[in-house]
């Protein structure tokens, strides 16, 4: 996706026209940017310096490395290289690639039952052991895209490896993110293309990062169908989760009503799958957010609500819980004292189990409220 593009869905992801983004820039940092000259950005007819893309990051909430990575674009493969960590190496996932090109890979039944057992292992598994293996599957899945349904196998797989990665790093989080929602549109299955951007979305806006990402995601899945959905669903919570943090009380609440009349209509039966949305992970949603936004008694109800029904194999969910008193206690003026808290509670779960969203959890609680 073109540069112009992605500074136009954000633009259009806080309602602005041509000329308030141009203002805002000019407010931010001295310039003096026209309308006209934003649309030629948007048109792709002037492409942003260095400068520019430092202010637009800024202004549009989006890292910046989101924004270079337009103008510098990389192909698919040298990007699943460049990423991949150790023991993971180049020259391995050629040979896999090239392997797979030749021989063939996994028949579409075969990666619909990869995606199920990735689903399930990602709840308990280590962001790390699932980075490596997703890698590799990811090489060898690029090999087999002549069929427009394994771009639904390669967008769900993309997602998955973009949730490995920190999202407040920004660059490589967010870039897989938005490449599995174009690797999605390949496929031309509806159903896909609003739960990649919506599970992207909810992972964003749970993480407290990228809002503009997550917002723009978020925006474009709702467009796509209002047909309940479990992306729908984590569309609408992820955009709800991204005004919380920016302070729109109202906002993050309607969304919230919203997801639960969503909710209402597809929830999930599905326990521990990353691909299900159970009674007790919705409240999981509820109950940060409403922590977020200083909602105390509703919050604890969410928290009780899915303490009942929570797996007994998914400790790490259990955590998420106690450290979203911590966040409360923070919120209410105990800084102190809701830091440790949460510090307890994650110490007291095994570090093999920690997660990159449990760390920046602990970050937003050790910050204290956003100005």
């Amino acid at each position: 996706m073109a540069i112009g593009r992605l500074i136009k869905d954000l633009r259009e992801a806080r309602g602005w026209s041509q000329g308030r983004l141009a203002s805002q820039l000019n407010q931010e940092f001295g310039t003096c940017l026209t309308r006209e000259y934003v649309s030629r950005w948007e048109r792709c007819r002037v492409e942003p310096g260095p400068f520019y893309l430092r202010c637009l990051s800024v202004v549009l909430d989006v890292p910046l490395a989101v924004l270079e990575g337009e103008v510098k674009r990389r192909t698919f493969l040298s990007d699943v290289a460049a990423t991949a960590i150790a023991p993971v190496v180049a020259s391995d996932l050629l040979a896999t690639g090239f392997a797979a090109r030749l021989h063939g890979g996994p028949a579409l039944d075969d990666w619909e039952e990869k995606l199920a057992a990735y689903g399930t292992e990602y709840m308990s598994l280590g962001a790390a052991d699932i980075q490596r293996r997703v890698s590799r599957e990811l090489v060898v899945v690029q090999q087999q895209l002549d069929n427009p349904r394994l771009w639904s196998v390669a967008s769900r797989l993309m997602t998955l490896y973009a949730k490995t990665f920190p999202g407040a790093d920004g660059s490589k989080a967010v870039a897989w993110y938005r490449m599995a929602a174009q690797a999605a549109d390949e496929s031309g299955d509806e159903q896909t293309r609003v739960w990649v951007r919506g599970r992207a979305a909810i992972a964003l806006g749970y993480e407290g990062a990228s809002l503009g990402v997550a917002d723009v995601l978020g925006e474009q899945a709702m467009a796509i169908s209002d047909k309940p959905s479990l992306g729908l669903l984590n569309a609408m919570m992820g955009k709800a989760h991204a005004a919380a943090i920016r302070g729109d009380r109202d906002t993050a609440l309607n969304l919230m009503e919203e997801g639960q009349r969503v909710f209402d209509a597809s929830a999930s039966y599905e326990q521990t799958s990353d691909y299900a949305v159970p009674w007790w992970r919705m409240n999981v949603f509820m109950s940060l957010l409403l922590a977020r936004i200083g909602e105390e008694k509703r919050a604890v109800e969410a928290q009780e609500a899915a303490r009942k029904e929570l797996p007994e194999a998914l400790p790490r969910f259990a955590t998420h819980l106690e450290m979203h008193r911590g966040l409360m206690l923070a919120r209410a003026g105990d800084q102190a004292g809701g830091v440790a808290y949460a510090r307890a509670a994650l110490d007291r779960l095994p570090p093999e189990k920690h997660s990159l969203t449990l760390r920046m959890l602990m970050d937003e609680i050790s910050q204290g409220p956003r100005p």
